[in-house]
């Protein structure tokens, strides 16, 4: 099988506990587990599963991303994890990560320049 790159968060007492293991390749890939090792397992059953449920529906398996396949750049150099996390919010919502980081860059600092005309200051 594939080796595609999985995301592990332990779950908040309130969401139920234990760890949350996801796929962002493969939207809507997840699985859990009362331990770590729990939740990695059965996020292999729930790759396979996600691919033989595309394949019969005659949809396209999108191949794993790796962290290489992100330099790091696009004008401003950030951590290639970033890069990775922007890259694939921007897939998730359908505009390109120039976009993206411009929408978030400008909510930032429209939360920045709010606060400080709040707090008196000057932009």
């Amino acid at each position: 099988m594939k080796s595609y790159p999985v995301v592990l968060r332990e779950l908040d007492p309130e969401e139920g506990g234990g760890w949350l293991a996801e796929v962002p390749d493969l939207p809507g890939c997840m699985a859990d587990g009362a331990t770590r090792a729990e939740a990695l397992e059965a996020i292999e059953d729930a790759i396979a599963e996600w691919i033989d449920a595309a394949k019969e529906l005659g949809r396209a398996v999108p191949q794993p991303s790796s962290i290489e396949d992100f330099s790091g750049k696009w004008v401003q150099r950030v951590p290639r994890s970033l890069h990775m996390k922007l890259a694939e919010r921007a897939r998730r919502e359908g505009v390109s990560l120039n976009q993206l980081v411009t929408a978030l860059l400008a909510e930032g600092i429209g939360r920045r320049e709010g606060s400080r005309k709040r707090k008196g200051h000057a932009a």
